[in-house]
């Protein structure tokens, strides 16, 4: 674990995108090995969501594992799930690189990475093999070239492949990266958008599986209220709280100019913090215990995850701080936790 302290200079020298790229490379590496050590988590962290049983409230939050190329190792590490994805159903690049920064006086990420995917296809196949008694969502997304009024047809497509190897999917229509993809957050969007995912969930005999809306910060509280009203009139099962953020104002100067110096792009981190809270407690206020919320967007410690779960978040996922404090990170959460 403390080799993460000892290499992590060297490895803040490589383009981020490089950095990640070996990292995935070397943790192919440790998949690998004919056995894996199981995590020791005691039973007071185990967790009841959506139906489902998780050994313990902390998950890998959507957008590091793209592909599903690591589970087993996000499994010997201590996370109780693992968000693959975004996932579209055709392969797409993403942007152009540099479409990814790191800022680690201010424990701030910038990407634009685009939904950069493999497509379905093949992200479907690899997820035959994925390790048992680990919980794995699937966030699904649509192609950057689909028009807004088909966006219904991509998810769809992305479903029909994802769904049945996974324990339960997420819709992303708040990622800043795909234009337009926001846009079907407004309500008489999002209305034809989750009933036809509903239907589609039914056709293929999946209703008990849960199927989750994951929001941005960026809305207007009016706007969060509405839609929580549509999420909950709709029948989905739960929302996760939050995407990242176009808001430059959770940045203190002067690092602000040097961040809005490297162009457009969704902020996650430390900075996003207090506006994803923020944001999080009207959702909960709306909700009303109605649904279930997956608290996301600037944890970092055990104390940001308890104060989720005190806030009324059934469960919490971490990305940005795992990049910054490395996988030694899970056990101070949960030893905070208990």
């Amino acid at each position: 674990m403390n080799l993460y302290s000892a290499l992590r200079p060297l490895i803040f020298r490589l383009d981020p995108e490089t950095a990640h790229n070996l990292a995935f490379w070397l943790g192919a590496r440790v998949c690998s090995w004919p056995r894996l050590p199981d995590p020791e988590l005691p039973a007071t962290l185990r967790r009841s969501a959506f139906g489902l049983a998780f050994p313990t409230p902390l998950g890998l939050a959507a957008g590091l594992d793209k592909g599903a190329t690591l589970l087993p190792l996000w499994k010997a590490l201590g996370f109780g799930h693992v968000e693959i994805g975004t996932v579209t159903p055709r392969p797409q690049p993403g942007n152009p690189r540099p479409r990814l920064f790191r800022f680690p006086e201010a424990g701030l990420i910038l990407n634009r990475m685009g939904f950069n995917s493999e497509g379905a296809g093949i992200v479907a196949a690899r997820l035959r093999n994925r390790p048992a008694d680990l919980i794995v969502g699937g966030n699904l997304g649509k192609n950057k070239e689909t028009p807004e009024a088909q966006a219904l047809d991509d998810y769809r497509a992305a479903y029909r492949l994802i769904a049945p190897q996974v324990d339960y999917t997420a819709l992303n229509v708040s990622s800043p990266n795909t234009p337009g993809l926001r846009d079907l957050q407004a309500p008489e969007a999002l209305k034809p958008l989750l009933a036809g995912m509903l239907d589609l969930r039914r056709e293929m005999g999946l209703e008990r599986q849960p199927l989750l809306l994951k929001l941005a910060p960026d809305l207007a509280p009016e706007d969060l209220d509405a839609i929580v009203e549509v999420a909950v009139a709709s029948g989905i099962s739960g929302l996760i709280a939050t995407n990242t953020t176009l808001d430059r104002g959770v940045v203190e100067e002067p690092l602000r100019a040097q961040v809005e110096s490297k162009g457009a792009g969704g902020l996650s981190g430390v900075p996003l913090q207090a506006k994803a809270r923020e944001v999080r407690r009207r959702i909960l206020t709306a909700l009303r215990g109605r649904l279930p919320l997956v608290a996301c967007g600037g944890l970092g410690s055990a104390e940001d995850v308890q104060g989720a779960l005190d806030d009324g978040a059934a469960l919490a996922q971490i990305y940005s701080a795992l990049i910054f404090e490395g996988p030694a990170l899970i056990q101070r959460i949960h030893e905070g936790l208990i």
